[in-house]
Order: C-alpha cells, then structure tokens, then sequence
C-alpha cells in the first residue's frame, strides 16, 4: 500500500497517471459488481476494498478551486464553501438549444455545485438517452477540468425492481451524491412482502420509486384526471396534490392486486388500465421524451398491459388497445378531456398518451393526452 501510494503521488509521470487510471477503472467495475450481485458472499469485502481504493485516488490536497485556495481533507466541510466551480457547466447547459427543445426554457435553479450535479442529471433523465450520453460524458469532463473526479461510493439508493446506476457522484472539489435504483432497497420495503407476482412488484416499484422522486425533484407534476381533473399540477407548488396523486396511486395498486384473484380477465384488464393511467400520470412540464430514460421507464409498465390484454383476447374477448400519438387533430376523436401546453414538442402533436384508447367487447373507452397547441 506504501509503494502504491507513492507511485500516485510522483508528479510527471506517466505510470502514475496509468495507475490512477486502472484504479478507477477497477472502483467502477466494484461498484458495479456489488449492485448487480447484492448476495454475493464477497460483498462486504468488495465494500472494504472500493474504500481502499477510494482513500488511494483522494488527494490530500486540492488546489483546484477558482480562488486558488489549498483545502485540507481533513476539514471536508471547506469544500462546501467552494461554490459554483462548474458555472462553465451550467452556463453551457442554459443555452443549448437541443435541450431546450426537450426540457423547454427553464435555467437551472441550484445555488451550489453539488446541487447542480444532481439537478442536470435529473434533467437529463427526460432527454433521448444518446443525447443524455453525450450531455453526460460532457458534464464529467467539465467537472473533472475543475478537480472533481467521478463517485461511485457516494450513491442514493432509491427502491426499484431491479438494480441500475443512474448516475455517479462526484468528488473532490464537488461533492455531490449519484443515484442507483436498487432491488435490497426495494425488498426491505414495508410494501415489497405484500406483493407475489413480478407484474404487481413492478407496479409496487412504481410506487416507491415515485415517492422518492417527488421529494427530490421540484420540477414533477401531475395529470391524473380522478385527481385533478383541469391542468396538469406542480407538485412542489401545491404539496396537498403530491399526497392525493400518491394515495390515488396507491389505491389503484392495491386494487390491481385484489382483481388478480378474480376469474374475470375483464375486470383485471379495467384494473390495469387504470394503474397505467395513473403511472404515466408523473409528469414533466414539457413531459419527457418517449425514449428517454423516463418515458422508457414508464413504458414498462405497458408492455405488461399488453400481456394483460392478451389474456383477455385469448379468453374470447374482443379487446383493442391503442396509445395515442402522432398529430392531435388525427387522434382526438379517440380521447377525451384532454390538456393543452402552450410551450414543449412540436405545435399540433401529442406531447404523451395519459390513458390508453380501449375497445372491449365492442364497448369504446377514449383515452387522453397531453399535446401541444398549435401557437
């Protein structure tokens, strides 16, 4: 360990940076493992080791700040006095116009580096996700000019039916916290037993993970017309919607689980319909983009509406499903009670399908949508 660490520490030279290089490269690889085998009986071990790691490739030292001040580490709580050191990142940000397109004119809020971090990546979670690549490479390079380097230890767990990095952490001259779902934090849930079947654990991982979303992220709303039935709401401007939209979708999962007793594949399909709903009823103002990691994310849960309805037409019944997209004036005789943006997407189109356009046993359920207006 002695010799490792004085290697790491020569200046100039070029082993020393290879070395840096492959001990990263070994950190991610680590943390990784550990999320995609949470069981393993060398997981503690592999914790242990990652610190090792850690402590090796964190200087004692950082000199990188925009005042040229010298911060000890062993005084952490000075470099959260070292703000907006990524005001390049932020300003490159505001003024893309590629992603103003998707996430409209809205400047990043946060008054601290660490803070912007996670708000950018947030944000790039709407995104198509080869944009969202590229934003995000761009992003670290940026941090890393500064003296940050990439955290893969520093993470918020958020409960999920599987395990996925969202994205790193920073440290150095940033610190910020990354984001993973994860399946141990989705087990040791209160909820997690009460739900059998994967298809119902999934919508039970909708639930949680929402929850969580909503605390950290001021740009959500909701859509959910049993709830609101006028506009789409911020739920961070009215606090008493985030409670109905969350007991609404509540509700609605357990309702879902009670008809998966039920013989009736009709009555099931209804139930899922409605869940669906109120899924893809979490909104961003504009919503994000249908492949982006959000509108991939949501999209699971109708690929197993599919399968639903499926069952059902293979039962007998004469089922139709269609999500609603394309131009509004070539859809809107398929929905209902559906809300106008005036800002997002192209003018004249569905920005998002609310709730399926259903046909049952010839019986015709319209669905709804958010689009955008034509001025």
């Amino acid at each position: 360990m002695q010799h490792l660490q004085q290697l790491l520490a020569t200046e100039n030279s070029q082993i020393s940076q290879l070395l840096k290089l492959s001990l990263y490269g070994l950190q991610a690889t680590l943390n990784q493992a550990r999320i995609e085998y949470p069981n393993d009986p060398g997981n503690d071990l592999c914790e242990n080791v990652i610190l090792e790691i850690h402590n090796l490739l964190e200087p004692e030292v950082i000199t990188e700040s925009p005042e040229n001040v010298v911060i000890d580490e062993a005084k952490p709580e000075q470099l959260l006095n070292v703000l907006n050191v990524l005001n390049e990142l932020r300003e490159v940000f505001n003024t893309d116009l590629e992603l103003n397109f998707y996430l409209g004119n809205a400047p990043l809020q946060s008054q601290n580096d660490g803070d912007l971090w996670n708000e950018i990546h947030r944000k790039l979670l709407r995104v198509p996700e080869d944009l969202a690549t590229n934003w995000k490479k761009r992003a670290l390079e940026m941090a890393q000019k500064v003296g940050a380097t990439e955290d893969y230890i520093n993470i918020e767990h958020f409960p999920f039916v599987r395990d996925e990095i969202i994205y790193p952490g920073l440290n150095g001259t940033v610190q910020a916290k990354g984001l993973c779902l994860s399946k141990k934090a989705f087990f040791k849930s209160e909820i997690a037993p009460l739900y059998n079947s994967e298809d119902l654990q999934l919508l039970a991982g909708f639930l949680l993970l929402y929850t969580k979303f909503i605390e950290i992220d001021p740009d959500l709303h909701h859509a959910l017309k049993s709830v609101f039935s006028f506009d789409v709401v911020s739920l961070k401007s009215q606090p008493e919607q985030r409670q109905l939209y969350l007991e609404a979708l509540s509700d609605r999962l357990q309702r879902t689980q009670k008809t998966e007793e039920n013989t009736d594949p009709i009555i099931n399909l209804r139930a899922w319909i409605d869940m669906d709903e109120a899924i893809h009823s979490l909104v961003f103002v504009p919503p994000a983009e249908r492949y982006s990691w959000w509108g991939k994310l949501q999209q699971e849960s109708r690929r197993i509406l599919k399968k639903v309805a499926n069952k059902a037409i293979k039962a007998s019944h004469d089922v139709k499903i269609r999500q609603l997209s394309g131009l509004y004036a070539d859809i809107c005789a398929y929905s209902k009670d559906d809300v106008q943006l005036d800002h997002g997407g192209t003018p004249g189109e569905v920005l998002t399908c609310l709730r399926l356009y259903t046909r049952i046993n010839q019986e015709e359920h319209p669905g709804r949508v958010l689009f955008r207006s034509l001025r």
